[in-house]
């Protein structure tokens, strides 16, 4: 019944059109502010589902990049978006002067952090739609305007991380350089990154029989780190009576990583090693029609490769057990063509209509070796290939300066062929309708409902075997996987206060159709695959509470958490039990301020507990971590320098184990409980601009 109605709410709103048959052509214009910037964020006098941040309203944070505002803008978060499944949600929530930049792997975040602060003229958080945004399946997202203007401006930064004992030091840095004369501008980023994993430190591993005895009790240690260099090319300007948006990167990356553990009388050593290559390139051409009507087209493509090989060696007693290799190579590639015409029927309704095709391929070889002897993996060397097409229509109604609907429905048709070791066609069609209400009945105060219908991205790596060495674990592939489907009902209530201050509170129930998960295969072998119905209810809470009023001038407080229930059959024992990977909270409480005086932003972020589980049909793992803590400082001496020091440490991380002798009975082979004291790191950033 309520799909029923989701469709019908649908159809009515492309239809009410004709209600504004007689209206002028007119475009969406720019929000009119009105309201005191001291106080809270300006309010659009005609959509009330919009709020305008201008530049005075982060004066005393002495922001340096366009991202420093972003970041503070009171109850918004970055989201750079999947990267998966086409363009249509994949992108993120940050929009530059009303649109998504041009490539999906080009994120909001990476262009506003190579836009200084004084470019930027507004900042619009718009909450449930605009005449004229694509929301692209955001209940929120920002829009950063920026200044007509000619300029140049370099952004050079330096940074490092160091950890404490025997952790690998890492050094990174990048240059990035944007010319501006009007509406046309270039520029260039030149990057040295840095990649780790933060619980990485020292530790114990205990391994015990179902009695109680033990079998191994062992030292161990464990590190990752890795890095990347790219470059990045990017121009706007007119072209052809429109705007035409270019970027292009290519970039190469490496990871080392190892685990070992010890002792009297055993030595254990795990090696990961990869080496990757990849780029892209993207085109975003807009151009106006005529006053009503507005086209834009995207080319996006991406490649990549890869090559890496994971060891595992043993050393028992004075013998060498035979020694474990898998080695893996491939390349993948997307390519998207996607055009969409935007109606502007009247400044209270905007229509879209367009279609999106896409192609994406994965090949993957790879070989398991025990003591030089090869092992057989079911799918070792798969290619996998999509060929996808969609066609969308949406509209966005304000039907009160109070209240912003929006619908859509998108139609897709795609065909998933796999070669190799399998050879496999499989096709589907889905129908994936949305419902955005946003309500404003009062200033400071919104409730917005969403029901849609989401279609999961396939992880085409989970159609090829794979290994996990250090835990002696190899895993197969699947050919018959299926996209995860779900049925989303959202509800979200928002109340603004004292400028920065916001409570939000939402709570969402997924009704989930072939959940993914971790499935049997024969030989004791298994793979990612789809295990049925599952259900997911979220409660969320944000919370902003300036604390000037409490004699803590320039601080606020925070806390951010998601509550989950998940449910699902497990497809070994046929019991109902959590989704893999789904964690059940994760708080996170901070406090910041700004010491204007000292040109100084201090803050501690605090993640008091974090639990998550794993299940398989031959074993039951789950990991927790404490009082993980991260405090920072950061020293702007000038508009134009800034020094920040950030500390992180961990109390303690966890994980037990427990594997089964066999499927049928569950009987406990053993259970294993590691504890790592992870490392304590310091990083540190400079960054100039001029």
């Amino acid at each position: 019944m309520t799909k029923t109605l989701l469709l019908a709410s649908t159809a009515l709103l492309f239809t009410a059109g004709a209600a504004f048959a007689g209206d002028a052509p007119q475009v969406a214009e720019a929000p009119v502010p009105t309201g005191p910037t001291n106080e809270a964020p300006l309010a659009d006098a005609s959509q009330r589902g919009v709020l305008v941040f201008t530049p005075d309203f982060f004066a005393t944070q002495r922001p340096n990049t366009a991202l420093d505002m972003v970041n503070r803008v009171p109850g918004f978060s970055v989201d750079d978006g999947t990267g998966a499944r086409g363009f249509e949600g994949a992108v993120g929530n940050v929009l530059i002067n009303n649109a998504r930049p041009a490539s999906k792997n080009d994120a909001g975040s990476n262009v506003l952090s190579r836009t200084l602060a004084s470019q930027v003229e507004r900042i619009e958080l718009i909450r449930g739609g605009a005449p004229g945004i694509d929301m692209q399946g955001f209940s929120v997202v920002v829009n950063v305007i920026l200044k007509t203007e000619s300029s140049r401006q370099s952004i050079l930064s330096w940074n490092t991380t160091q950890f404490e004992g025997a952790g690998q030091n890492l050094y990174g840095g990048s240059y990035q350089f944007t010319a501006r004369n009007g509406a046309r501008s270039w520029g260039v980023t030149l990057s040295d990154g840095i990649s780790m994993s933060d619980s990485n430190g020292p530790g114990r591993l205990i391994r015990r029989d179902a009695a109680g005895n033990v079998l191994r009790d062992e030292l161990t240690d464990t590190d990752g780190y890795g890095g990347g260099n790219s470059i990045r090319g990017t121009y706007a300007g007119p072209l052809a009576g429109g705007k035409v948006d270019l970027t292009a990167r290519y970039g190469i990356n490496d990871w080392q990583g190892y685990n070992t553990s010890r002792s009297a009388t055993a030595f254990r050593e795990s090696l990961d090693s990869e080496d990757s290559d990849g780029g892209e390139f993207g085109v975003t051409w807009e151009r106006p029609l005529n006053a009503r009507f507005k086209l834009e087209t995207r080319l996006m493509h991406e490649f990549g490769s890869w090559d890496g090989v994971s060891t595992y060696n043993v050393l028992n007693n004075g013998v060498d057990a035979p020694e474990q290799i898998f080695a893996y190579e491939g390349e993948s590639s997307e390519t998207i063509l996607r055009a969409l015409v935007r109606h502007e029927r009247s400044p209270k309704l905007t229509i879209e209509t367009g279609g999106e095709i896409a192609y994406n391929m994965r090949q993957t070889d790879q070989a398991y070796t025990e003591g030089g002897v090869a092992i057989p993996l079911p799918s070792a060397s798969v290619k996998v290939e999509e060929t996808r097409g969609e066609a969308f229509s949406k509209g966005t109604w304000r039907l009160h300066p109070d209240l912003t609907l929006e619908a859509g429905l998108r139609l897709e048709a795609s065909t998933i062929s796999q070669s190799g070791d399998a050879n496999q066609e499989k096709s589907f069609f889905f129908a994936k309708p949305r419902f955005l209400a946003t309500w404003t009945p009062m200033p400071n105060n919104q409730l917005r409902f969403r029901f849609e219908r989401e279609l999961g991205q396939l992880d085409f790596s989970d159609f090829a075997a794979s290994a996990d060495l250090d835990e002696e674990n190899v895993y197969g592939g699947n050919v018959d996987l299926e996209p995860e489907q779900r049925w989303i009902s959202e509800l979200t209530y928002e109340r603004r206060f004292w400028g920065e201050g916001i409570v939000s509170i939402g709570y969402r129930h997924d009704q989930i159709i072939d959940a993914i998960d971790r499935i049997p295969l024969a030989d004791g072998l298994s793979a990612v695959g789809n295990i049925g119905d599952g259900t997911l209810d979220q409660l969320s809470l944000n919370v902003t509470l300036p604390l000037d009023k409490f004699g803590l001038s320039g601080a606020r407080f925070t806390f951010k958490n998601d509550w989950n229930k998940t449910a699902v059959t497990d497809p070994t024992t046929g019991e109902e039990r959590p989704i893999s990977g789904v964690r059940a909270t994760q708080a996170n409480v901070g406090i910041e301020q700004d010491i204007t005086s000292w040109k100084l932003q201090w803050g501690v972020n605090w993640l008091p507990y974090l639990h998550q589980p794993n299940y398989s049909p031959d074993q039951v793992s789950a990991w927790r971590g404490t009082d993980y803590f991260e405090m920072f400082a950061e020293y702007k001496p000038t508009p134009t320098l800034s020094i920040r020091a950030q500390l992180n440490l961990w109390d303690d991380f966890t994980q037990r184990r427990t594997v089964f002798a066999d499927r049928e009975t569950r009987a406990i082979a053993f259970v294993e409980d590691s504890a790592a004291d992870p490392r304590t790191f310091v990083s540190l950033r400079v960054r100039k601009t001029f």
